[in-house]
């Protein structure tokens, strides 16, 4: 039964690790790719091929097929691009949100109950919302207040 179990767990832990480097090439290649394809060169590129692709029509007589090739070849480079660009706006998100959390941690008098604001139901976070709009407006009133008097007492 014990060796049975320690098996078990191994097969768990060769899982865990495929699939931990799974996502770690995913992720390294999903940072290069977006690095690459977002640079003026790939977006020159593309114009290019749009291009070539324009400057073949008379040739082919704009053919159902030719028109098919231009189709097929941006709706496979989108669908892919959809998956290299929610994964770079996840882990930047994620980033920022920790970067976030520290700073509201760190700072002294700040709301700790501000940190993982993400996990809040929409309801929630409706009200907070609520409550800095709320202060802003309470924060525009005492400054016009505090303006009005300066101007006076400047005059």
């Amino acid at each position: 039964m014990a060796n049975h179990a320690s098996t078990k767990e191994l097969n768990n832990q060769q899982k865990r690790d495929f699939f931990c480097i799974v996502r770690d090439a995913f992720r390294c290649f999903a940072q290069r790719s977006s690095s690459i394809l977002g640079s003026a060169w790939s977006f020159c590129g593309a114009v290019l091929i749009i291009v070539v692709w324009l400057v073949t029509g008379p040739t082919f007589h704009f053919s159902d097929t030719w028109q098919l090739i231009i189709n097929t070849a941006t709706t496979v480079v989108t669908f892919l691009m959809v998956f290299l660009i929610q994964n770079t706006q996840n882990r930047d998100a994620k980033a920022m949100h920790l970067k976030l959390d520290e700073l509201i941690r760190a700072v002294k008098g700040a709301r700790n109950q501000l940190v993982d604001l993400e996990n809040l139901s929409d309801d929630e976070l409706k009200k907070l919302e609520e409550q800095f709009q709320r202060l802003r407006k309470e924060a525009e009133k005492s400054r016009a207040h505090s303006d009005n008097g300066h101007l006076a007492k400047s005059r």
